[in-house]
């Protein structure tokens, strides 16, 4: 080998391994730990409120979470802190926070090269987690079939309070105009049954039956006074 192949060699070689350090080097940047790798965000579980922080770092290095609370003047209150071992497929650390609408989070992230927030930084949503009694429908708002219920049932009894002396209204009427009809209308039956009641019904009739009953006395006594003067005549 001469001295310019061996030099040439060298220069390949040493080509070769750059190519080789960068390509390590950009695979193994890639796959380190980012703050782009996590996400914060406020949910609710229920009627309660909490914080969740999603890692997907591929490299699963292991980091701390840390959440802060944002008040007036700068002033922070610390939620909490949890350790943290991402995957691709991206882990979960929940923090239980009953969290108030509009209200501002600082989430930290400390993980092998990464030691920064997350931006911008979590605020949460404008209405609050609804509790259980807010989630109940209210009676006179909506109708809701166990309520439309009893006020539907509530009408029938009453249209069938109302329709049961309606009923027997015109049996009463009835009756009463019964007799009033047959008092007017007399003479509406039979001639000989019309004819019987007329009779009974006369207020002449004792009179009457006394007369007659005084006449057959009187001719009774005639009879016999006749009788009596014949049978005299005989004798004499």
């Amino acid at each position: 080998m001469t001295r310019r192949s061996v030099r040439r060699s060298v220069r390949v070689l040493g080509v070769a391994s750059g190519s080789a350090a960068l390509v390590l080097g950009l695979s193994g940047s890639a796959l380190a730990c980012n703050i782009k790798d996590f996400a914060a965000e406020a949910r609710c579980d229920g009627d309660k409120g909490v914080i969740v922080v999603t890692d997907t770092d591929p490299s699963a290095a292991e980091g701390t979470v840390s959440v802060f609370l944002q008040g007036d003047g700068g002033v922070e209150t610390k939620v909490g802190e949890q350790p943290v071992k991402g995957s691709k497929a991206g882990v979960e650390v929940t923090f239980p926070e009953n969290w108030k609408p509009s209200a501002t989070y600082r989430v930290h992230i400390k993980a092998a090269n990464v030691d920064q927030d997350i931006k911008p930084d979590l605020v949460t949503p404008s209405t609050a987690c609804k509790t259980g009694e807010s989630r109940q429908p209210k009676p006179t708002a909506s109708a809701s079939p166990s309520s439309a219920a009893p006020a539907s049932a509530s009408p029938s009894p009453s249209k069938s309070a109302s329709a049961q002396p309606a009923n027997p209204a015109p049996s009463a009427s009835a009756s009463s105009s019964a007799p009033a009809g047959t008092s007017d209308n007399a003479p509406s039956p039979a001639v000989g049954d019309s004819n019987l009641a007329e009779t009974g019904a006369n207020s002449n009739t004792g009179l009457i039956a006394g007369i007659a009953a005084a006449l057959v006395a009187v001719g009774g006594g005639a009879v016999w006074l006749g009788m009596r003067r014949r049978g005299a005549n005989r004798h004499g």
